[in-house]
């Protein structure tokens, strides 16, 4: 694989454009790596964009959108609603013209309610100013689970993944690699770093997977129900499913950039190749 930012004609292309948990942040300490929330495309020539999670870092994807003057056509692989994965969508610039199609996959909640209902309740008065009709641009939607599906060329696959609420992760190939998201992951609470079984069906042999790591060991002690992980669980998932390279994700509002690179220097002696995703980097697979 090439390095980060190295561009070519590789099968895949995949930008970071939040890399955050929980809440964007912005100041001095946060400019290397950002403070957008999650959002990752994968984006391969001929086809159309795939958006990992819809977190504040969508704004900033969509801008190469509006530049160009020219109409999206994207499919969002979204995990679950908490906040800082869907909140970047009513703030979508592209999705303000009526040529504008947004294709959107994502879990049904415990109560039976479907994703589509579940994101029109998000974006509507009072906490929004306009529903999504007043967005203009042709939305459809569609419930996962366990699941195994096609996107154009890109074959896909979304597991249940622990966490608070429905989540899921999902495994995208495409022309001979893989990638696979697990953005929010919950580290089991009994000391182990026992994997499930969906998980690992998604990182099994991966050439890139993106990891939350939001905590560190001292921080989960006090936040272990808070539904994440140590950096050191998701390295233990990395090798132990034979992940060829780990994105350390999600990283948490706190966390400084000076921390951040400590992080990556901690991880190196692994046995995985790993690093810190940054606001901006693309990976060439």
């Amino acid at each position: 694989m090439r390095s980060v930012r190295e561009m070519g004609s590789e099968q895949l292309r995949v930008t970071f454009h939040g890399v955050r948990g929980s809440t964007p942040c912005h100041g001095p300490t946060t400019m290397k790596y950002g403070g957008n929330t999650a959002c990752v495309s994968v984006q391969a020539d001929g086809q159309r964009p795939l958006l990992l999670d819809l977190g504040t870092g969508l704004r900033y994807f969509g801008n190469q959108f509006v530049e160009k003057d020219a109409p999206v056509n994207a499919v969002a692989l979204v995990t679950h609603l908490h906040w800082d994965h869907i909140q970047g969508l009513p703030f979508f610039a592209p999705v303000l013209k009526p040529d504008a199609r947004l294709e959107m996959f994502g879990p049904v909640q415990e109560d039976g309610t479907s994703f589509m209902e579940s994101v029109k309740n998000i974006v509507r008065p009072p906490t929004f100013p306009v529903d999504l009709s007043g967005l203009q641009g042709r939305f459809s939607f569609h419930d996962v689970a366990d699941n195994d599906f096609a996107i154009d060329g890109y074959s896909i696959k979304s597991r249940l993944v622990p966490h608070i609420g429905p989540t899921v992760g999902y495994r995208i190939e495409f022309g001979g690699v893989s990638v696979a998201y697990i953005s929010d992951h919950q580290q089991p609470l009994d000391g182990s770093f026992a994997i499930a079984d969906g998980v690992r069906e998604l990182v099994e042999g991966v050439d890139l997977l993106i990891h939350d790591a939001q905590y560190t060991p001292a921080e989960f002690v006090t936040k272990a129900h808070w539904g994440h992980c140590t950096t050191e669980f998701a390295v233990g998932v990395a090798m132990s499913c034979g992940a060829k390279r780990l994105a350390l994700f999600h990283h948490d509002p706190e966390r400084t950039d000076a921390e951040l690179d400590a992080t990556k220097a901690c991880s190196d002696s692994a046995g995985v190749e790993v690093f810190v995703a940054r606001e901006g980097a693309t990976i060439n697979l």
